[in-house]
């Protein structure tokens, strides 16, 4: 017999608080003794903010919300805990104490002992006041680097579970489709492969440290309407199943995420938020995602206030759970007492409550919440002496030396120098002019969901929290031998012209100027970029444009530095500035990662996840267009950007050479197989990053010119080559036919090897050969590209 069903439970150890036996028979015992109002009180969330002093969480206020009373519904149970750490500043300690003591109150006051799930943001690390500020997914996208994104997020994770949070809201899928949008901060880039590829290995990352990561947004907000944010989706199915889709696809399949959040747009009429084709049809009918799906906050609410495809609360929770979201946040809403009413009365089946209720209790039952020895505090409180809040405050650091190190890491491989004329490195000037509106502000490194930004502009009084050098301060300490003169110019978004003329003063007088524009990340209008911070063209904000023209009109070189979470058209630099250098909020190690691009410390390898527009006005434009999307005599606007996808300079130079094709036709059922070499032929050290495209000349429904499909990072010292295989499966060519099935066609393709979606330096042509063949989300999902073995002797 089976010894894990043979235990049998007592009555001190119920069966579901009983490890030893199958989770389905616990979670089944479990909902056959919860009450209506138990099962619903599972399904949601509560806002709430841990106190500083170590006692119990308040419940946050919310204006879009009604005050909690946690007391009236604690008996009855509570889903979730919404961002804890994430809704006012505290000390981890106090916080994690304050969290471990709530945990306990609601165990004790439900009839189960079921304690919360408690969740929190991570979109560029763990959104606490004093833990690390990464850089954002823009910045990952630009690395090009799926394992450090991978380490970065372990580290993200185990930050969190030390405090005693178990989900993160993270990583962010949407593939950019219009950059005006104010969130192309929080995505990874404009192709569908690298987001995929570095989201997966961020949810990868996150879930090795066991916290539950949550894919974003499910599925379409990205393409909203003019780039504005909870503006309808203008996408067909082909657009949605071939470009929107597939990172979500692959970080369920590769990356094991065990929760998804819904979008707030809709669809063709049809919101995510009550799209049972799409959260149970695809998701869980064909994917076969068996994790919880979570409502966007508020989203539930918003199929009766902004989507208007429910008359009252209970009509919209109705909606929801019928397509498949398991669990309201951030706080009840419809899932409380109008869910309860509806399925007391008959309008709605309690089959959908069990359904979503089963999947909320094996997550948590995974997570250890319903085993006997469960203990409500975490690892960071090990041993802690907490009657004495007061000697806890420091006792956890969530910006210690290795997250500082990993987050200059991956700032410093996501710094794109965009174009350079032989002025940088620097070398060793006497005199630099720093100019610019975020030449000294500290927070010009942040996103929008970083906690000094998204939570700590509300807290005037209280500390940063972390160590925010400028890039004035990284620049002296870059070069201590050299005068450094600033002049702020102009401010962010302000249209302040008044400081232009000191701006030239100070850089006619110097030997090189270093101009720094850019963004001020906020939410809903309180920055230039971030949630709600839409804009209507990529003009770069306010009056820079202005003072960037000014300094490109004296003799003086002028580099250019952005640090920003879009790209901007850059006029007249694009051609006259001595070199441009984007970075992409890149974190709290982000001045210093900048500063050694201009030294020549650092060897700049990023690429751009992003095109960066030529005119501001050619929005929607990204390199995955097809024919008609591109330049032509047809319209008298030009979309070519002026820095194209993948684009990125190295200080050295990098010779591609003796490209090999193992056989040019293939069955559509095979692969091919290609061998090339590189060649660092400079003398520095460099990364060149290999891009392989894919291009197919002729096929049943029209396709982008070309698109990702494989890349890698390749370090070479002066005069190293190494010779790189690449295996390409047939698969990678498969599209959404006419017939709305995933289809490999027969045909000629072309594969290149390139620098950049703009320069390509190899291109083999092969041929796929028989019959059509159709594919499913089983389907190989990527090209390898590796050294070469060496040769037997």
């Amino acid at each position: 017999m089976n010894a894990e069903v043979a235990v049998e439970s007592t009555p001190e150890t119920p069966l579901w608080n009983d490890p030893a036996r199958p989770v389905a028979d616990r979670i089944d015992a479990l909902i056959g003794a919860m009450t209506l109002q138990e099962k619903t009180a599972q399904l949601y969330g509560v806002w709430v903010g841990a106190s500083d002093q170590g006692g119990e969480v308040a419940p946050h206020q919310h204006d879009m919300e009604e005050a909690v009373d946690l007391d009236a519904l604690l008996p009855t149970g509570l889903g979730q805990l919404t961002r804890p750490f994430g809704t006012v500043p505290v000390d981890p300690a106090l916080g994690a104490l304050s969290l471990a003591r709530t945990q306990a109150r609601i165990a004790a006051t439900n009839r189960f002992g079921i304690p919360a799930l408690a969740h929190d943001e991570c979109l560029s690390g763990f959104a606490a006041w004093t833990a690390t500020a990464y850089p954002v997914p823009l910045s990952w996208g630009a690395t090009f680097d799926p394992d450090t994104v991978r380490r970065m997020a372990a580290a993200i994770g185990r930050d969190m579970r030390a405090v005693g949070v178990h989900q993160g809201l993270a990583p962010v899928l949407d593939v950019v489709r219009d950059a005006r949008w104010g969130r192309v901060e929080e995505t990874i880039g404009e192709d569908p492969y690298l987001v995929g590829t570095i989201g997966t290995a961020y949810v990868q990352g996150l879930e090795s440290a066991g916290i539950v990561a949550t894919l974003k947004h499910f599925a379409g907000y990205s393409a909203s309407r003019a780039g504005r944010n909870l503006a309808p989706a203008s996408v067909g199915p082909r657009e949605r199943a071939d470009v929107l889709l597939p990172p979500f696809e692959m970080a369920i399949r590769e990356g094991g995420a065990r929760s998804v959040m819904n979008a707030y747009t809709d669809t063709d009429g049809v919101p995510s938020a009550a799209d049972e084709e799409l959260l149970t049809g695809l998701l869980r009918d064909t994917w076969g995602f068996d994790g919880t799906v979570v409502a966007d906050y508020f989203a539930i609410a918003f199929l009766k206030t902004l989507h208007g495809v429910a008359a009252d609360w209970a009509g919209a929770a109705g909606a929801a759970l019928r397509a498949g979201i398991d669990v309201e946040l951030p706080n009840v809403k419809t899932y409380g007492t109008p869910l309860a009413e509806a399925v007391a009365d008959g309008r709605i089946p309690e089959a959908l409550v069990d359904r979503a209720l089963r999947r909320v209790l094996t997550q948590k039952a995974a997570l250890g919440l319903l085993d006997p020895d469960w203990d409500p505090l975490p690892a960071g409180l090990a041993g802690a002496d907490l009657e004495n809040p007061d000697a806890l405050r420091g006792r956890i650091d969530l910006d210690g030396p290795e997250n500082r190190a990993l987050a200059r890491t991956v700032a410093e491989k996501a710094v794109v120098l965009l174009s350079n004329d032989g002025t940088l490195p620097l070398a060793g000037p006497r005199r630099i002019a720093l100019v610019g509106p975020n030449a000294d502000e500290p927070t010009a490194v942040l996103g929008c969901y970083s906690f000094p930004q998204h939570i700590g502009v509300r807290h005037p009084g209280t500390p940063v929290g972390i160590e925010l050098p400028t890039l004035r301060e990284t620049l002296a300490a870059e070069f201590p031998d050299a005068e450094i003169t600033v002049a702020r110019g102009t401010g962010v978004d302000d249209g302040d012209l008044s400081g232009l003329a000191e701006a030239a003063r100070v850089a006619r007088e110097a030997d090189v100027a270093v101009v720094v524009l850019g963004d001020r990340a906020g939410l809903f209008g309180r920055g230039t970029s971030g949630e709600g911070c839409d804009v209507g063209t990529l003009a770069l904000p306010g009056a820079q444009q202005r003072l960037l023209d000014t300094l490109l009109d004296l003799d003086t070189p002028l580099v250019t530095v952005l640090i920003a979470g879009r790209p901007y058209a850059l006029g007249r630099a694009v051609a006259e500035s001595a070199a441009i250098v984007q970075s992409f909020f890149p974190g709290e190690e982000g001045t210093h990662a900048i500063a050694g691009v201009l030294s020549g410390r650092t060897e700049p390898s990023g690429r751009l996840p992003v095109s960066v527009p030529r005119e501001p006005g050619s929005q929607p434009a990204t390199y995955l267009g097809p024919r008609l999307a591109h330049a032509g005599e047809v319209s008298s606007v030009d979309p070519t950007p002026a820095f194209a996808f993948g684009h990125g300079l190295s200080y050295t130079r990098f010779d591609w050479t003796d490209l090999t094709v193992d056989a040019e036709r293939a069955p559509t059922d095979g692969e091919f197989t290609l061998a090339f070499t590189v060649r660092n032929t400079g003398g520095r050290p460099g990364t060149e990053v290999v891009q392989l495209y894919l291009h197919d000349p002729v096929a049943s429904v029209v396709q982008p010119v070309q698109r990702l499909i494989g890349y890698h990072r390749v370090d070479l010292r002066p005069g190293e080559a190494r010779r790189l295989r690449v295996t390409v499966p047939a698969d990678l060519a498969s599209f959404t036919g006419r017939d709305g099935r995933r289809v490999v066609e027969p045909g000629e393709l072309e594969l290149r090897l390139a620098a950049s979606s703009a320069e390509p330096r190899l291109t083999a042509r092969v041929t796929l050969t028989g019959a059509e063949r159709h594919v499913d989300h089983t389907r190989r999902l990527h090209a390898t590209i590796a050294p070469e073995p060496p040769a037997r002797s």
